[in-house]
């Protein structure tokens, strides 16, 4: 007769989070409470219990191993069903502000839907929606002006940890009764020149051979897309819902082709409210994977 497995102490997983997030025992140890060699100890009682190296020094400093980012996932949906129950008990409902960050177009494709059903879940939560460009937003999470973030994946700093939440292909797009496409030079719409997708729509236009220019610039996707709508030049963006008036351009229009991004998300899990949030958006996006625009 087998045994039961042996049960893993949350305080454990909290702290291993904490550092294979932040790189760092130090601010793992001051996010805790504990000093910093018993946030040591606790990951070396971790992998003994677990038989497996869990985090590396890196560089820039702790990094998990492959087994460490197979946990640090599981270890992040645990603490916050443990979260919930102890929350369940000692106060009947939650309450208080979460300040969620995103780009201005993942916030009207993706997000009525899911802080619908959160509002509905949790009624006496205040959430401060914060619209910028995803450097920006990630800025603003270092340096702790945001509980939780939506971002382009790419915009992240090496070596940060993030949750990759959906995936799919970038798309031109152009006015509806407008052939601007058929321009020479083609009049193009970037976002800032650090945005991912300025650098994917640059590269596939030299690669093309296309004679192009840069026509404008905006700091946000709902500046391109009024630049498109106005017939002033393409631009790219995500086809899940595309204002009146634009389409999607392809190869058969003689536009290259673009690679595909994915909508990543950074969470503070130790604000209570940013990892119910974030685990709400997380397991949104999973639920609703088929139903989810094809393309992005």
């Amino acid at each position: 007769m087998f045994g039961l497995p042996p049960g893993i102490d949350p305080d454990l997983l909290r702290s291993f989070v904490l550092v294979a997030e932040g790189g760092s025992v130090t601010r793992a140890a001051q996010s805790v409470g504990r000093t910093q060699s018993a946030v040591s100890m606790q990951m070396r009682r971790l992998e003994e219990l677990l038989g497996q190296p869990l985090l590396a020094r890196g560089p820039r400093g702790f990094l998990p191993t492959q087994h460490g980012a197979w946990l640090l996932d599981r270890a992040r949906r645990l603490l916050e069903l443990n979260d919930e129950i102890v929350a369940g008990f000692r106060t009947p409902e939650l309450a208080g502000r979460v300040r969620l960050g995103t780009p201005d177009d993942y916030a009207l494709i993706w997000l009525p839907e899911i802080l619908s059903r959160f509002a509905q879940s949790h009624p006496a939560v205040e959430i401060e929606l914060v619209c910028l460009p995803s450097t920006g937003l990630l800025r603003c999470f270092d340096a702790g002006e945001l509980d939780l973030t939506l971002f382009s994946a790419g915009n992240e700093a090496p070596g940060v940890l993030s949750e990759r939440l959906w995936r799919g292909p970038l798309h031109w797009v152009s006015a509806t009764d407008q052939p601007v496409h058929l321009r020479r030079p083609l009049p193009v719409a970037l976002c800032m020149e650090d945005c991912p997708w300025s650098r994917a729509a640059i590269k596939a236009l030299n690669d093309s051979g296309l004679p192009w220019r840069v026509a404008y610039h905006s700091a946000s996707q709902t500046g391109t897309h009024a630049i498109a709508l106005a017939g002033l030049a393409v631009t790219m963006g995500l086809t899940g819902m595309l204002p009146a008036g634009l389409r999607v351009l392809g190869e058969e229009d003689g536009m290259p082709r673009l690679p595909d991004f994915e909508v990543a998300m950074r969470v503070h899990h130790n604000v209570p409210l940013a990892a119910r949030l974030g685990r709400h958006i997380s397991d949104s996006f999973r639920m609703q994977l088929q139903s989810l625009p094809s393309a992005a």
